[in-house]
């Protein structure tokens, strides 16, 4: 059985994405670095008390992700984010709910919701 398969039928990852220039720095501004967080933190109890959350985490800034890409035999690495763009991948829930509707549901209630975007997608179940 999976680990993350339990009393729910779907397993969904909600990927957040947002602008990751408008965070502020932990060590600079620790007040504001709480403020923000706070709503998150918020969050994540909830999806905890109603017993959806099966994992998450954020994301170190797009500044220190590698892309890894092979053409032609040939193994390319490049430092930073694949694509320019407003909004960046900054982290993750993995949660079980009983059908998309409660999925997007949960996930409208997310902070990312509010100045970015939530990406809701199922996970596909593979036997390996």
């Amino acid at each position: 059985m999976n680990p993350i398969e339990e009393d729910h039928t779907m397993n969904y990852i909600f990927l957040l994405y947002g602008d990751e220039a408008n965070d502020p720095d932990p060590q600079a501004d620790p007040e504001a670095f709480a403020a923000m967080m706070a709503p998150w933190e918020e969050y994540t109890r909830a999806l905890t008390e109603a017993g959806v959350m099966r994992g998450g985490d954020a994301l170190q800034p797009s500044t220190t992700a590698t892309v890894v890409t092979r053409r032609d035999g040939r193994v390319l690495h490049t430092d930073g984010p694949f694509a320019a763009s407003k909004e960046q991948l900054g982290g993750y829930y993995l949660v079980a709910c009983d059908n998309l509707d409660e999925a997007l549901k949960w996930a409208a209630k997310c902070p990312a919701a509010a100045d970015g975007r939530v990406e809701v997608r199922p996970i596909a179940e593979m036997e390996f």
